[in-house]
């Protein structure tokens, strides 16, 4: 581990020559973390823009905000958060033997009078108070270009203890693009380690439903924003309220599925009963659900059921008249229809390319499929080119914009849906922009795909031979045809006459099957490169979706 050395105090790293041998420790340490984004690229440099202390003293930590500007060999620029703080004595030691994968760097402070360890002072409770102290009591605190603003909403005073008990806060380990700490099962602070110019999503379309009561998201309680000099806000943390849970609706329906393939073992769903792949999704959602369906997956028809009752009751908030032109329902015009139906055909064009290069790859049992998929390119390019040839009545909104099981928490009863902030890989303007609500309801309707598929990848149909897998397909199927069905009769229920949903059934179809098939095309070039043991999902979609056999 390097060291560095600085005079007078600790903070003084953050001043000249000190701080430029700061930045040449910080790429190390950023590559390391999983929150990092930029791991598959070289960096050329890291420059600290911010340094802000956020609070004084609090025992013995002194702690800064530092915001940083990763500059790479190849590309454009990003620029994270990193809190950064000082720890010396019995501190260090505590934070070395146990959260060592927060250390920076060491620090010899005045030569060798006193040492100690800079670490990332979000896992040190007492900078986790101070944040939710700065939320809850409007702080400001200034920046060399701007000010940090810490703000609170009327929910914050519902959520907090009547008693005035101070909540204990804890981070929480699953640690992805961003870092999560609670505070004694009330409050959820979610910090956004990477930064970008204009309001997350997540506070703004989290803030907007608070504000107009949707019980089935977390309420929005506060939020931290970075406001420069020049340019938009930059939001870097939003603070909601805690919802107990049993878990997101991924895991619960895995489970669920481990006890459906269970009973169906040994055994196959009548011809009659598993739709023809001639049938579309929609066609489905109109017809009664047909008792072998309601007998073998039971309870979680009613369940999906809930579920697309509560989508549609959020995009039908999301679609309110308002002031706000952000929020401001607009008219698919030609050329939103144009933008659309083409970013869609060169998605599917790459996918395609991806899919012949890795055609040798790919297990000798998937290329018969990979083949037909294949053979469709014209069709799927074909069919999303519908978008940019018909008119389409209805209007475009705010979406949740990455929407699927894992998005959504059960609570046992009910469902709350979370993380507005849209697909990772767009970018925050590309995330803010308005849409057909159906892409968030096709990428539910895949997620139940994945969901039938992975609970035979993961094992939790326990069927161990290859026969028993092949048996169930034929079960696999069955359910995500009709659980798809049920939630897409309950959403299109919920959301009748809305200014959203086109009017005409025929816009309707051309709708959906275009956004079905620009996530299938997605996943099938995300599991290309990341899992291509799970290459037969998307292949499968697909077929379903265009195949006429």
């Amino acid at each position: 581990m390097s060291t560095l050395t600085v005079k007078g105090s600790w903070e003084n790293i953050f001043r000249q020559s000190t701080k430029a041998d700061l930045e040449a420790i910080l790429p190390d340490f950023l590559r390391a973390r999983r929150w990092f984004g930029g791991k598959a690229r070289r960096i050329h440099a890291v420059e600290i823009l911010e340094a802000i202390p956020i609070h004084q003293t609090i025992g013995s930590l002194t702690a800064f905000l530092g915001l940083l500007k990763v500059e790479y060999v190849e590309g454009k620029s990003e620029s994270y958060v990193l809190p950064i703080a000082f720890a010396g004595g019995n501190r260090a030691s505590h934070v070395r033997d146990t959260m060592p994968q927060t250390i920076i760097t060491r620090v010899r402070v005045n030569g060798d009078q006193e040492e100690g360890l800079l670490f990332d002072a979000l896992w040190d409770s007492s900078f986790s108070t101070a944040l939710l102290d700065a939320i809850a009591h409007g702080r400001q605190f200034k920046a060399a270009h701007g000010d940090v603003i810490a703000s609170p909403t009327q929910a914050l005073w519902q959520l907090l203890p009547s008693t005035g008990a101070p909540l204990q806060p804890a981070i929480m380990q699953a640690e992805q693009s961003n870092t999560s700490v609670v505070y004694g099962r009330r409050l959820i602070l979610k910090l956004f380690r990477r930064m970008e110019e204009g309001v997350n999503p997540d506070l703004e379309i989290g803030r907007f439903l608070t504000e107009r009561g949707f019980a089935h998201v977390p309420p929005v309680a506060g939020s931290l924003e970075y406001h420069r000099t020049k340019g938009e806000p930059v939001t870097l943390a939003i603070l909601q309220g805690f919802v107990p849970n049993q878990g997101d609706a991924w895991r619960h329906t895995l489970d669920t599925l481990g006890c459906y393939f269970g009973r169906a073992l040994g055994e196959q769903p009548s011809k009659d009963a598993i739709p023809s792949p001639r049938t579309s999704l929609l066609a489905l959602s109109e017809e009664d659900l047909p008792p072998p369906a309601i007998e073998c997956i039971g309870l979680y028809l009613d369940e999906v059921g809930l579920l697309g009752k509560r989508t549609g009751e959020m995009h039908v908030i999301l679609a309110q008249e308002t002031a706000d032109p952000n929020f401001t329902p607009e008219p698919f015009s030609d050329v939103s229809r144009q933008i659309l139906s083409e970013s869609m055909v060169v998605a599917a064009d790459q996918a395609f390319r991806l899919l012949r290069q890795h055609l040798t790859d790919l297990p000798e049992a998937l290329r018969g499929e990979a083949h037909r998929v294949l053979d469709l390119e014209g069709e799927v390019r074909r069919r999303l080119r519908l978008i940019r040839d018909q008119h389409i009545t209805a209007m475009r909104i705010r979406c949740h914009g990455d929407y699927h099981l894992g998005q959504v928490l059960y609570t046992g009863k009910d469902f709350v849906i979370i993380d507005f902030e849209g697909e990772p890989a767009r970018s925050l303007r590309e995330r803010r922009e308005k849409g057909s609500p159906l892409r968030d309801v096709a990428g539910m309707l895949r997620s139940f795909h994945y969901a039938a598929y992975a609970a035979l990848l993961l094992g939790k149909a326990a069927a161990d031979r290859p026969e028993d897998f092949s048996r169930l397909e034929g079960w696999a199927r069955f359910w995500y045809l009709w659980v798809s069905a049920a939630f897409l009769k309950a959403y299109l229920t919920e959301v009748t006459g809305a200014p959203f949903l086109p009017s005409d059934r025929q816009e309707l179809q051309i709708l959906l099957e275009a956004h079905l098939l620009e996530k299938a095309v997605y996943e099938l070039g995300y599991e290309l490169n990341n899992r291509p043991d799970w290459v037969k999902i998307p292949l499968q979609g697909i077929l379903l979706l265009v195949e006429k056999g």
